[in-house]
């Protein structure tokens, strides 16, 4: 029986983890020193926070995030219409023996966050939480 890698229980291997980060790092270096010009993305810095990998390390699912908030939706098509071109030139700084194909997705990790804290901070949940009930 062949064995399972890739995000489990377990979650990602220490080689998607490596191979990820350092996919982020050239990526972000290559948007934050003006390399990649788009017109679509005139004036928008852009903040990569991660990069994950396939587990055959073919996929990279590249999370953005347009810093100050702003059109993140654009942001993430204008990459992903450009995805070819900055794989290539990820590819240029890398050694690997295949170079993945980057697909871009904005990051809302952050907005879920704040969403979930009010919600937890409502009040019926704060009612439902202090209700005397069942207990374990």
């Amino acid at each position: 029986m062949a064995k399972h890698h890739g995000h489990g229980a377990k979650g990602p291997s220490q080689r998607q983890l490596r191979v990820g980060e350092t996919v982020r790092k050239e990526l972000s270096d290559i948007l934050t020193r003006g390399e990649f010009q788009d017109p679509a993305l005139e004036g928008a810095i852009i903040t990569v926070p991660e990069v994950r990998m396939t587990p055959d390390l073919r996929l990279a699912t590249c999370l953005v995030m347009p810093l100050g908030g702003g059109d993140g939706e654009k942001v993430a098509a204008a990459l992903n219409k450009s995805a070819k071109y900055l794989r290539g030139q990820v590819s240029r700084r890398l050694t690997m023996k295949y170079m993945p194909d980057l697909r871009f997705v904005l990051d809302t990790r952050f907005d879920d966050d704040d969403r979930i804290g009010s919600l937890l901070q409502s009040g019926t949940v704060a009612r439902d939480l202090d209700a005397p009930g069942e207990e374990d």
